[in-house]
């Protein structure tokens, strides 16, 4: 056991277990993964007016800005007037608060902390398409003397390097022009804030540039209960994300096969074994979310990139990518797989039997719904790598 909060955890569920039985075990694990699903994030942004805020809650959101129903408003000219919150449509456990510009009319830089109610946020980050500017450095200098974190982000960095690469032709460096842009920020933050962090962003092309650090950095800083919270709701710019998401998500598979096995596990013909199948199924809806692998967001992701649909969907090998996933889908697959499933988790899930104190009578349910689930994450997982290397035309292998 690695996480010393899961120690903690499956120790309860044993003691309720001895104490109390099955269900009442059962029922534990399930408010204790209702707690992990519900743990509410709460991201402010904010900068002047036509700095990118929209279109970064967008692209994080991963909403086209041409969604009239679900996207920020864009514009040249100021388009947020409110706070307005923007919940991420797949967890909305996770929002994302579009402020209004510092020193508005609306919404003076003196009474800004308090009219856009300072303490609901987890962390600000303020945005900026050039240098930040005085009321960004008076409002992160307020964040700092409240004890919370921000976060500098320098945006629309795909144009000045598009700019730079024209002017200078044949003399043109990324990698010096990237260290000369931060530099710059840096350099007119120092002094007024403590530890500046800039990161450089492009909205429409996340895979780039300090996206990846930004999401590193948040993660670490974050208290433990949020960081699950932040990694799930990411869009998926890197492999390394894709790999976390997985990693997190296998965390959660010991829970949902102690459950199904001390609750009403489901008998399902033609197996030796009880499976709870509308239980995997509906977990599986959610690894398949979490990867961007539902209809909608392939086809978001083939927009965004200017590639067929086709073309992403032919790299998949599951059965799962960009389909409906139904109880008898999962039955067939995992009818299908049941040799590979028994031994697989005799070798895998068996350690765990112990922390749990799962009754013998339960053991080949819980065993063969661990590795069923995490047959279908490491399905839908693989997918998922393929589909991004697809998409940025990358062939490294993972």
């Amino acid at each position: 056991m690695d996480n010393p909060h899961d120690d903690e955890q499956i120790a309860e569920i044993k003691k309720e277990l001895e104490t109390n039985g099955c269900a009442a075990a059962a029922a534990m694990i399930q408010t204790y993964l209702d707690e992990q699903d519900n743990v509410q994030l709460n991201i402010a942004i904010t900068g002047e007016c036509g700095s990118g805020k929209s279109t970064f809650v967008n692209a994080f959101r991963g909403i086209h800005n041409s969604d009239k129903k679900r996207a920020a408003p864009t514009g040249v000219t100021e388009t947020t007037t409110d706070v307005t919150p923007y919940p991420h449509p797949k967890y909305p456990n996770v929002t994302l608060w579009d402020l209004p510009g510092v020193g508005t009319t609306k919404f003076p830089a003196d009474k800004y902390l308090k009219l856009v109610e300072f303490e609901r946020y987890d962390f600000f980050i303020i945005i900026s398409a050039d240098r930040f500017r005085e009321n960004d450095v008076k409002f992160a200098q307020e964040i700092q003397k409240m004890k919370k974190k921000f976060y500098f982000v320098r945006s629309k960095i795909d144009h000045n390097i598009r700019d730079e690469k024209e002017s200078q032709g044949s003399e043109f460096s990324e990698e010096k022009t990237l260290k000369e842009i931060r530099e710059d920020c840096i350099q007119g933050l120092k002094g007024r804030v403590e530890s500046p962090q800039v990161f450089l962003v492009a909205s429409f092309k996340l895979h780039l540039y300090d996206f990846r650090l930004l999401e590193k950095t948040l993660e670490e800083e974050l208290p433990a209960h949020k960081k699950n919270a932040l990694l799930l709701a990411l869009p998926n710019a890197s492999l390394e994300i894709i790999i976390k998401k997985k990693e997190a998500l296998q965390a959660r598979t010991k829970y949902l096969a102690g459950m199904s096995a001390l609750g009403a596990a489901v008998p399902v013909p033609g197996l030796s074994v009880a499976v709870d199948m509308f239980m995997i199924a509906t977990t599986v809806k959610q690894y398949q979310v979490t990867f961007g692998l539902d209809s909608e967001s392939l086809q978001h992701l083939a927009q965004t990139v200017g590639m067929p649909l086709d073309e992403l969907r032919a790299v998949t090998t599951s059965p799962l990518a960009g389909k409906e996933i139904s109880k008898d889908l999962i039955e067939r697959i995992v009818s299908s797989s049941l040799a590979f499933l028994t031994l697989a988790a005799a070798e895998e899930g068996v350690r765990f039997l112990p922390f749990f104190g799962i009754p013998v009578a339960m053991t080949n349910s819980f065993l063969s719904t661990y590795q069923s689930l995490n047959m279908f994450l490491n399905m839908l997982a693989e997918d998922a790598q393929k589909v991004f290397e697809k998409a940025l035309g990358l062939n490294t292998p993972v």
